[in-house]
């Protein structure tokens, strides 16, 4: 009845539709089907697209998910399309701009209850199930979660600081079969980058993750918090990526949560978004990796938090995106569907821009979490 489809045109990807229900169909899926015209592929193979490390390559059953997520929710049913789980608290850094809450009980999940998790959120329909933590390559039987995620159903990512990275151990990661591996950077140079993460050497760590990755032939992103103290490097950005030769270059604007409550000021700037936007023209059509712009998406389609985004913590807490700190229940107790349908329910989320850089809202909403 209704098909939606990527082809490849002169290295640009082309979004088409086609059935019998196109005529009318297309028009409900033109938004999201824009952000991906005519933009570059993060990488491109003989059977297949990867379009961004984000989604499921085309074609796929995952994809095919993912697309039929999108269509219900044009119809008010909202599927949780990403999941993150913080599978462990441990981390030897300590980032000026952490959302996890210092606990200082070094809590982590148990495997058994990680792979509930994974079964549960892929009968939701998620796509995409990325583990994190603190750090996340610290915890005993990565590999053995990575490998549990039904890849016809959802593909599994790694959000990492690189500690620990060694070529042997990314090996083991593609074994495992991980679909992506997004190491972070806070600053395109050395000293930035350790001054945000609070450690000397984790610069090297996330350069060395980043190689190791590449050489196992893992699809590697590099993952930036824009602030105010890096939004004039993001041509050294860019440059550092291109150099190394990455598939993608995703930003996320900061948000006043966790830690970066001290510094709730230092948000980015209208000029400082204005610049990030001519960047993202300006590299949309160099010889670098595909850069993934999430401010300008989340601006388009609104925020993903409590309707396309779950969050799980050390200590089991179901949020709607890792950076609100608002728990609406815990996977020790509930089933996460249960707790899905109270966020989505909620009538605070909508499709409007990010609530947590809200001011109100935090006065509001997280003072009664307190």
């Amino acid at each position: 009845m209704f098909k939606v489809y990527a082809q490849i045109e002169n290295d640009r990807v082309k979004m088409k539709t086609s059935g019998i229900a196109s005529s009318v169909m297309g028009s409900f899926v033109s938004d999201m089907m824009e952000i991906f015209d005519d933009t570059k592929p993060s990488k491109v193979e003989n059977d297949k697209l990867i379009y961004s490390t984000w989604m499921p390559p085309i074609p796929s059953k995952a994809f095919d998910r993912l697309v039929s997520s999108q269509m219900s929710a044009m119809r008010g049913k909202f599927i949780p399309e990403q999941i993150t789980i913080s599978i462990t608290e441990e981390c030897p850094n300590r980032c000026l701009h952490c959302a996890l809450p210092d606990t200082k009980n070094k809590a982590k999940l148990d495997p058994e209850a990680v792979k509930s998790v994974i079964d549960q959120t892929q009968d939701m329909g998620t796509t995409l199930i990325i583990f994190d933590g603190g750090e996340p390559l610290l915890y005993d039987g990565l590999e053995d979660l990575i490998s549990y995620v039904d890849q016809s159903k959802a593909i599994p990512g790694l959000f990492t600081s690189g500690v620990g990275m060694t070529p042997e151990r990314a090996q083991s990661l593609k074994r495992a079969g991980l679909s992506m591996l997004s190491i972070s950077l806070d600053s395109a140079n050395e000293e930035g980058h350790d001054h945000m993460r609070g450690r000397p050497g984790v610069f090297k760590e996330a350069v060395n993750a980043i190689k190791c990755g590449l050489d196992a032939g893992l699809l590697v992103g590099i993952y930036v918090v824009l602030s105010p103290r890096n939004v004039d490097e993001l041509d050294d950005f860019y440059e550092l990526a291109t150099e190394l030769g990455v598939h993608e270059l995703s930003f996320y604007e900061i948000v006043p949560t966790g830690r970066w409550q001290e510094h709730e000021k230092e948000v980015v700037s209208p000029e400082g978004l204005k610049k990030f936007d001519d960047f993202v023209e300006r590299t949309s059509t160099g010889e670098g990796p595909r850069v993934f712009p999430i401010p300008q998406i989340i601006r388009k389609m609104g925020c993903f938090a409590g309707r396309k985004w779950l969050h799980v913590t050390p200590e089991g807490d179901v949020l709607p995106c890792a950076c609100m700190p608002k728990p609406y229940g815990n996977i020790h107790y509930e089933k996460l569907a249960a707790i899905w349908k109270k966020i989505y329910k909620d009538p605070v989320f909508n499709s409007g821009p990010c609530l947590m850089r809200d001011t109100e809202f935090r006065k509001i909403h997280l003072k009664l979490e307190q």
